[in-house]
């Protein structure tokens, strides 16, 4: 009959054991399993009586028939992994993809592992087994952090002198941190609480729109300094927002403004505009590649995660009265974000 397996009378005894007394209800659910495939009970008699479905009757077969006992009741032993077995795992998840072995998929999936140990002969093991495995030597399934890869070959030297800068910077004159930020009416996704088994849904409109704003941190306060937004992300959103800087910020003779190097803001009528207002505005200009090194970032981020992220907003001019009332409350609140220019301080 379809699913019967034999146990000896010591694995009997272990599964009945693990049945009857087991603290693990898991552990006891497969045991249960194993005897009844044991006594000859088809997949269907045991779903019915069980309640469960073919695919762990099936896995449990499948785990005793390749790898024992221990394997089929889901029991994890120390000693089940040699150190050279869990060397081999590791190396390959931190050094490699599976395209280096050959396969399309750019992640590590726990079945191309118990295809690759089987195919090199290394260990005899289902997914379900390395899953366990995974667990075991601290590895966790989670999203990665993107990083840019380029470099700024002169990135010592150019903080070199914005520290400078910062460190002895008169007392008639300000610095500022400037950046740009976009927010969507298409809702950025985040994690929430939900109730187990039912997943959470949020409402996008379907058609995205768009505004910029632009923004600059006071280094002395923490300050936030941010221009009305517009529709469009370019040299018009700068100019406006420097000509906004020249007007808040008229008690000090010079303001000197960090930022990086988009485009936009090393256009012709940029230039022009610095030429006319040198006395009043300098432009620094932060490494390439290094989104890090400007500590409005964090505040964008914190907007993005208290009011952006799963927001319920329906129109464009509700979500931007909410981000514009949002960063005016915490106006005076990001002095705690200047930690990357901290020992200019």
């Amino acid at each position: 009959m379809d699913g019967i397996i034999c146990l000896i009378e010591s694995q009997r005894k272990t599964a009945l054991e693990h049945f009857r007394f087991g603290d693990s209800a898991r552990i006891s659910r497969r045991a249960h399993i194993l005897i009844l495939l044991d006594r000859g009970w088809s997949y269907r008699q045991i779903m019915d009586a069980m309640l469960c479905g073919s695919d762990l009757v099936a896995d449990v077969k499948r785990c005793f028939l390749e790898n024992g006992l221990e394997s089929a009741l889901g029991i994890i032993q120390p000693g089940n992994l040699e150190p050279e077995l869990t060397e081999t795992v590791c190396h390959w998840v931190v050094e490699y993809t599976p395209q280096d072995f050959g396969y399309f998929r750019t992640r590590w999936s726990c079945e191309i592992l118990s295809e690759i140990l089987q195919e090199q002969k290394i260990a005899a093991c289902t997914g379900e087994t390395v899953h366990r495995w995974m667990h075991r030597l601290g590895f966790v399934w989670r999203r990665p952090r993107p990083v840019v890869g380029p470099s700024d070959p002169f990135y010592p030297d150019k903080m070199r002198q914005i520290r400078r800068l910062l460190r002895h910077l008169p007392t008639n004159e300000i610095a500022v941190f400037q950046d740009e930020v976009d927010i969507n009416l298409n809702p950025k996704i985040g994690s929430q609480w939900m109730a187990r088994g039912l997943q959470a849904e949020v409402e996008t409109p379907g058609n995205n729109q768009k505004l910029y704003l632009s923004g600059s941190l006071i280094w002395t306060t923490g300050t936030l300094l941010v221009s009305e937004p517009q529709q469009r992300r370019n040299s018009d959103l700068f100019l406006a927002h420097l000509d906004d800087l020249r007007r808040r910020l008229r008690g000090y003779s010079k303001i000197h403004v960090i930022c990086d190097n988009a485009s936009f803001h090393k256009s012709k009528n940029v230039w022009r505009y610095l030429e006319n207002w040198r006395r009043r505005i300098q432009i620094h200009f932060l490494p390439a590649y290094s989104p890090e090194t400007n500590p409005i970032e964090r505040v964008w981020w914190h907007l993005h995660e208290t009011i952006t992220r799963n927001h319920r907003c329906k129109t464009m001019e509700e979500l931007a009265s909410l981000a514009m009332e949002w960063l005016r409350y915490n106006n005076n609140y990001y002095a705690d974000m200047r930690n990357t220019f901290a020992l200019a301080a």
